[in-house]
């Protein structure tokens, strides 16, 4: 049925709440560093679905144990198994808050610490949680086909992305054997390990003895996603890059763009879906433990378990933190006991279910989640901002004609006549700005001190490399600078040239700059070729393949005129 009674969800509700839940973690947390990938990882992963869904049919079963837990296994024993749960729920949300922490500053919001977001994060997730299931059920209702066909047409767009030779690599950079098998198998265990806490809220599930199919759907879904990222990341980004990135998923984001570059930083939308479901993730947490605690009458956690969470989500002992420790835990700790204790419980006998209200994360989360949004890149307004199309990297030279560092150029357009907002009279023009430093930090902190504008690279369309660097093999440099750059999409295209101030500053006969008219070469002309200048995704799998960069297209200027010569 699609609509529960009013002190019940529905099959729906579940089935969405489910996959809202393990989105986020499954999509960052998997694959990093080339965990879970390859073809022992695609089939650890079906195998471990395929055991899943005979674990759910005992889950559903398990559910009237869970009911009263001091009336299944007695006060003692009743109380240490709700405990066991109490700090698997404060260990993953802390690991979940830690994740939050690290990823927003760096892919979505800067000037602003990651503490403060986190703890912001977490007094959202936290309002309501003694409150009905219902809440929780309708914000799912409405949010979770929007998450689900969001995740699902970036996977789309990626598609066309990859590469067939970039898959073979996959293929025989990767063999199926016993141990990565058994680990790709045990990895998505745990993974999945969460499930273990349904039986708490199934008494608030409308006909719960039926609902076995739902969260078997929930699994078949979430299984389909997790196969089909273990193809597409090796086919987008490559298999010896995928060993050395800590959340491919982030990359992968980058360069999912709609057909003709609708937006410039389309990405954000993608990271909109995940830091929503990051906080749905928390939000569950919260509410499963005041459910357990409730079940084990060990009084009410509603403050003390919040507070515990950040300070371990923020707190490190002698260098470690809880993203250290979360993977062993999970692994040596909280699955082994989550099997023998639900043995355990079902050997015990079941209790009556009790019908009490749950907690859910408030609509504050949502709120939330779209304030990050709009805020973009920090709470500086648009008129604010520099916006550079292109950016030129040269060596530099002292009077003496010796290389000492970097010379970066940025190639701004006229806004006003790209947009069509110009007035006559007004003789703006594009603008370049050449900075000189030893390193690129110290280039960046050149520009802090002598612009007035905050600098945005996330509309950057174009990259021009001096042949020189080429020729000192100097990029490799560059390519690290960029890489860390959170705002730097990896469909950007790039070029060589002999002089790059030169072409940073040209303009076209209608005052076009480098960035728009190269922009408009490559993407307005698909019939002549002019698309096949490589990207900077590109390049960054030619360095983790081989060690190079493929040929890159060069721009000349014979008699004032610009040429783009491609290889």
């Amino acid at each position: 049925m699609e609509f529960a009674e009013n002190n019940r969800i529905s099959h729906r509700q579940l089935y969405r709440q489910m996959v809202i839940a393990f989105l986020a973690p499954f999509l960052l947390c998997l694959f990093g560093r080339g965990k879970i990938l390859g073809l022992g990882g695609i089939a650890g992963t079906i195998a471990a679905v395929v055991i899943l869904l005979f674990y759910v049919i005992f889950l559903i079963r398990l559910a009237p144990c869970y009911g009263d837990l001091k009336k299944t296994a007695g006060g003692l024993w009743g109380r240490l198994i709700g405990l066991f749960f109490v700090v698997y729920v404060i260990l993953t949300a802390a690991y979940l808050l830690a994740l939050l922490e690290e990823i927003v500053p760096a892919s979505l919001v800067t000037g602003v610490s990651g503490r403060w977001i986190s703890f912001f994060a977490l007094l959202a997730c936290c309002m309501g949680t003694h409150r009905g299931m219902q809440r929780r059920g309708r914000i799912a209702e409405v949010s979770g086909g929007i998450v689900l066909v969001g995740i699902v047409l970036m996977l789309i767009l990626c598609i066309d992305q990859g590469e067939w030779s970039y898959l073979q690599e996959m293929l025989n950079g990767s063999r199926l054997t016993g141990k990565n098998f058994a680990e790709s198998v045990y990895g998505i265990l745990c993974a999945f390990s969460g499930i273990g806490l349904l039986p708490f809220v199934l008494e608030h599930v409308e006909k719960q003895g039926s609902a076995g199919k739902t969260v078997a759907l929930a699994v078949l879904t979430l299984g389909g996603i997790l196969i089909a990222l273990e193809l597409i990341l090796p086919a987008v980004l490559g298999w010896n890059r995928l060993q050395t990135e800590e959340f491919p998923i982030l990359p992968l984001m980058a360069g999912a763009d709609l057909p003709g570059n609708v937006l410039a930083r389309f990405d954000v939308l993608w990271m909109g879906f995940l830091l929503y479901s990051l906080l749905f993730s928390i939000g569950s947490l919260l509410h499963y433990g005041h459910q357990v605690i409730r079940k084990a009458h060990l009084g009410t956690g509603r403050v003390w378990m919040a507070v515990v969470i950040y300070l371990l989500s923020i707190l490190e002992f002698n260098g470690v933190g809880i993203e250290d420790y979360f993977g062993a835990y999970l692994g040596y700790v909280f699955l082994p006991g989550l099997l023998i204790l639900q043995i355990l419980l079902f050997v015990l006998g079941r209790g009556k279910w009790k019908k009490k209200n749950s907690a859910a994360a408030g609509a504050v989360s949502v709120v939330l989640c779209f304030s990050f949004l709009l805020g973009g890149c920090g709470a500086v307004e648009p008129e604010k901002r520099m916006y550079p199309l292109a950016l030129g990297v040269d060596v530099s030279q002292d009077p003496g004609g010796m290389t000492n560092g970097f010379s970066v150029t940025y190639g701004m357009p006229d806004l006003p006549k790209a947009t069509g907002q110009d007035k006559s009279g007004e003789e703006e023009g594009n603008t370049a700005l050449t900075i000189n430093g030893a390193t690129f930090q110290a280039i960046e902190a050149e520009y802090d001190r002598t612009q007035e504008k905050y600098l945005d690279m996330g509309h950057l369309q174009i990259l021009v490399l001096g042949k020189r660097i080429l020729e000192e093999k100097r990029w490799e440099t560059v390519m690290d600078y960029l890489k860390q750059e959170p705002f730097i999409g990896e469909n950007v295209y790039v070029f060589c040239t002999d002089d790059v101030k030169t072409a940073l500053n040209w303009q076209g006969p209608q005052g076009t700059s480098l960035g728009e008219y190269l922009q408009g070469l490559l993407e307005n002309h698909p019939e002549s070729g002019m698309n096949q200048a490589p990207t900077l995704r590109e390049l960054y799998h030619s360095r983790y393949q081989n060690g190079t960069i493929p040929a890159l297209p060069e721009i000349r200027f014979p008699n004032g005129e610009i040429e783009v010569n491609l290889v």
